[in-house]
């Protein structure tokens, strides 16, 4: 049996288990946000280091927003220190900001900081880092519908590429492998559409705890898996030398 043998090139990690990490050690909530935000810098230097080009991280659900004020209120201030703090390290590192979501709905503030990064980092060849805030997959794909009937195609002309330029993600490629961390064996409405033959990974560890060592561990558990994307194994070497020839 055949393995991918290949560094994945899209990453995108569910950030999950902040609250548990807060609530193990008797603190607020918001502590365990202010935790995560040092993994998130621990994973986007060990991404660029393992020749990742994509990262994608979720940061923040449409469904968050119905969380407490003071809870939202905090993690928004978050997210801008950490535009603020990190901004020059991106543009020295060559990674590009790619925000999605209904950033609409962002404080006007935080909207004008992100906008600000992604014109300073615009630039940025080596890593491409899309962070899902206000984001929903089923959402998503709701919004795409609406645009392609709102552009007149007709039924027979729409196909899985004319959904894929419609969503938020297009231009991007689909993940290889998702990672989600806390131990919880689930999706949270992201990524739905493009994670149609992703490499799914469970760490039990939680995002405050995850390091450099947990993503090399996920990456080389991916490069031991097979990838059939729904073929069968002789079906996958025909299409295999069919690439090669």
């Amino acid at each position: 049996m055949s393995k991918t043998n290949l560094n994945p090139r899209h990453v995108a990690i569910i950030m999950d288990g902040n609250g548990r990490w807060a609530r193990n050690r008797g603190m607020r909530r918001i502590a365990g946000h202010i935790a995560g935000m040092k993994s998130v810098r621990a994973i986007v230097e060990a991404a660029c280091e393992m020749n990742v080009t994509h990262l994608s991280l979720y940061a923040f659900s449409l469904q968050n927003w119905g969380r407490p004020k003071d809870e939202v209120r905090g993690l928004m201030e978050l997210l801008a220190q950490y535009l603020e703090k990190e901004t020059a390290t991106l543009v020295k590192n060559g990674i590009r900001l790619n925000p999605i979501g209904r950033l609409d709905r962002l404080p006007a503030g935080m909207r004008a900081a992100l906008e600000e990064t992604v014109k300073k980092t615009r630039g940025g060849k080596n890593l491409t880092l899309t962070l899902a805030i206000s984001y929903g997959a089923r959402e998503e794909i709701v919004e795409a519908v609406k645009k392609i009937a709102a552009a007149g195609t007709k039924p027979e002309r729409i196909t899985k590429k004319t959904v894929a330029a419609n969503l938020h993600t297009a231009g991007l490629p689909e993940p290889d492998l998702l990672i989600r961390t806390g131990g919880e064996m689930r999706l949270s409405n992201f990524f739905l559409w493009q994670s149609a033959y992703t490499e799914i990974y469970v760490a039990k560890t939680l995002w405050p705890d995850f390091r450099r060592r947990h993503l090399k561990k996920a990456v080389e558990t991916y490069m031991s898996r097979e990838r059939r994307f729904g073929l069968t194994e002789p079906a996958l070497g025909t299409q295999k030398k069919r690439r090669e020839s």
